[in-house]
């Protein structure tokens, strides 16, 4: 399986949990919430497991980046990182859910356990720091990366609590990349794909922001998780 891990805030993006909104007090996913834990050994492939946790940092990932990059340039875009934690929340009920270890044993911004994250925290956010346009690009790949490994992750399981989650965030990733799409084109700046093809980035940037899923995520007319 090929992981590539790493993965404007639009008027119209509010930065609110929807069908994976995370309980009071913030813990966990409302779709894991009261499903009974089951070993992962007996109900997972092991390629879902290592995917899953490689999903959980990668979120992280994202999260950490925004929140340097947002100090940097005080980027409204860069709120997102805010929608990025509750991605991580919804991991992290994943993971709960199959009771499969958590990766991140210090959630200490641009910590990873794994080599490979620490790096890409540290050469992202150097490009970023280039210029406010460098780091809009940056956020822009972090989400093209983000959607290509999330669509690669569904690919691998039939689990319905687990592609549900992986859906929403799949849909949420592209209102994330339109909202850099949309800031990069408003710095008069362009942005070349790099692992989806250049025609479905700009497809994907051009075209509505999506809302919510059913039930909750319709709320208040929500539009991200």
């Amino acid at each position: 399986m090929r992981m590539q891990p790493i993965a404007v805030l639009c008027s119209s993006i509010a930065l609110s949990c929807t069908s994976l909104i995370a309980g009071p007090g913030g813990g966990g996913c409302s779709l894991c919430a009261g499903e009974k834990q089951v070993e992962s050994d007996q109900s997972l492939d092991q390629r879902v497991i290592d995917t899953l946790v490689a999903m959980r940092e990668e979120e992280k990932l994202a999260r950490d980046v925004y929140l340097t990059l947002g100090e940097k340039w005080d980027e409204r875009v860069f709120g997102i990182a805010e929608s990025e934690r509750r991605h991580l929340n919804a991991m992290k009920g994943l993971l709960d859910r199959f009771g499969i270890e958590d990766p991140i044993k210090d959630d200490s911004r641009g910590v990873f356990t794994s080599e490979r994250y620490a790096k890409l925290y540290t050469e992202l956010v150097a490009r970023g720091f280039t210029s406010r346009v460098d780091a809009l690009r940056v956020g822009a790949l972090i989400e093209e990366l983000d959607l290509t490994d999330l669509r690669e992750a569904s690919a691998l399981t039939e689990d319905e609590s687990i592609t549900r989650v992986l859906n929403n965030l799949r849909r949420a990733t592209r209102n994330h990349l339109r909202a850099f799409a949309n800031a990069i084109k408003a710095e008069g700046a362009t942005y070349e794909a790099s692992h989806l093809s250049q025609e479905e980035f700009d497809s994907i940037a051009s075209s509505p922001n999506e809302r919510g899923g059913q039930g909750r995520g319709q709320k208040q007319g929500r539009t991200d998780i």
